[in-house]
């Protein structure tokens, strides 16, 4: 094992004192090509270029002196720290830490970013990263080849967004360009970039706020609302107790997209957006969009309004993970299966409906679910029944191929 392991961060400022004094003695050094030009870098260490941490990792275990790690900003923020210190290496390292890329990119841009969402893009997750952007109003990217600015503004069609794009920052090559989301894909953008992805309507916090990221506590408590916050119009199939029996059999979280097709009020759409989930919202009635678009507004939440009907209109829909059918019945259920969900929800005013849906999402390969759900509410001044309603409650999971429910 290496006698020693120092990491150095490098945001492309002169070396710290600490830092030349850790290469000075290295008898091993691993970075990218342009860290290894560096003139502090000792003639006659050993030189690893950086591709798989991992790999590097094991032969740093298996050195006989002093190893040194040089990365791009922040080593501990995203970075090479993490796969150092894993278990299987058993390296206990010393970090000489610098300006991480994301705060670099926000101090070139001149914003804060402490209300920021900062995601990792490449192309195992850039379908989950462009679903935050979708969602939220600041997101920093860390982008990869294969999952840069291109990508990210050819999967945000229809939703409008900022892209300040921060290329090779920290070197002289270093380029800051302001694009909106739609141009992106016209340009060849150099790696490594910074994406500052902005849009919708920014809240300030009283105070500076008190966590970073997305304030959790930012919307209101409860994860239903009553219909007068959308304005007593709640539609059949919209009712608060159904509405949260649905939000806790989906379950969407950051990074999700979920659909609601036959948004209605845009009640449950607006509710799991306020979750911090992406959302399309469908319908094919003009007023039914108009009247979810306006809750958005009202509960400060980001999701897209999509006016058309089912099943076709979804064909051009980006992939979803959860989806809540409200309108539509059994054909549109079954639109929805072929694209594969994690998860799936919808109602039935009859048995016989119930068992339709059921049986074609079992077909489809999911394990269903059903519960008849019966609410009444009551007047508690007189303690008299107010209003009643009775609905079948259907949840299908999709099954792996060995039976199993998927993990994700």
């Amino acid at each position: 094992m290496a006698d020693r392991v120092t990491v150095i961060g490098w945001d492309g400022s002169p070396l710290t004192d600490a830092a030349r004094s850790a290469l000075g003695a290295a008898t091993l050094v691993a970075g990218a090509a342009h860290h290894l030009a560096l003139p502090e870098v000792p003639a006659g260490a050993e030189r690893i270029r950086l591709g798989s941490v991992a790999l590097a990792a094991r032969r740093i275990a298996a050195h006989r002196g002093t190893a040194v790690v040089l990365a791009d900003g922040d080593p501990g923020f995203f970075g090479v720290v993490r796969t150092l210190r894993a278990p299987e290496f058993g390296l206990e390292v010393e970090v000489v830490p610098a300006v991480s890329s994301v705060a670099a990119a926000f101090a070139r841009a001149g914003m804060p970013w402490d209300d920021a969402q900062v995601v990792v893009a490449h192309p195992r997750t850039l379908r989950r990263a462009v679903n935050v952007c979708r969602a939220h109003t600041k997101v920093a990217v860390l982008t990869a080849p294969g999952a840069g600015p291109a990508e990210l503004g050819l999967l945000l069609d229809g939703v409008h967004r900022t892209f300040v794009i921060c290329e090779e920052l920290g070197t002289e090559r270093e380029q800051v360009i302001v694009v909106t989301s739609d141009k992106a894909a016209d340009h060849t953008w150099r790696d490594p970039n910074v994406v500052i992805v902005i849009g919708g309507p920014a809240v300030a916090a009283e105070g500076g706020g008190w966590i970073a990221g997305r304030d959790p506590a930012a919307g209101p408590r409860g994860w239903t609302q009553p219909a007068e916050a959308y304005g007593g119009r709640l539609g059949e199939g919209e009712t608060d107790l159904l509405r949260a029996a649905q939000l806790a059999r989906l379950g969407p979280r950051i990074g999700d997209l979920v659909w609601d097709i036959g948004c209605g009020s845009g009640a449950f759409a607006t509710e799991a957006a306020l979750g911090g989930a992406a959302v399309i919202a469908v319908d094919r009635d003009a007023e039914a969009c108009t009247r979810t678009a306006s809750a958005a507004r009202r509960f400060g939440v980001q999701l897209q309004v999509v006016q058309g009907g089912a099943p076709h209109i979804l064909e051009s829909l980006p992939e979803p993970d959860v989806v809540r059918v409200g309108g539509g019945g059994a054909a549109v259920v079954l639109a929805v299966a072929d694209r594969r969900p994690q998860r799936i929800v919808a109602h039935a005013a009859t048995r016989d409906e119930a068992e339709l849906v059921g049986r074609d999402l079992a077909e489809h390969g999911y394990r269903v679910e059903c519960a008849l759900l019966q609410s009444v509410e009551l007047d508690t001044r007189a303690w008299t029944e107010k209003e009643r309603s009775v609905v079948f409650l259907l949840t299908g999971e999709l099954l792996r191929r060995d039976g199993g429910a998927p993990g994700r």
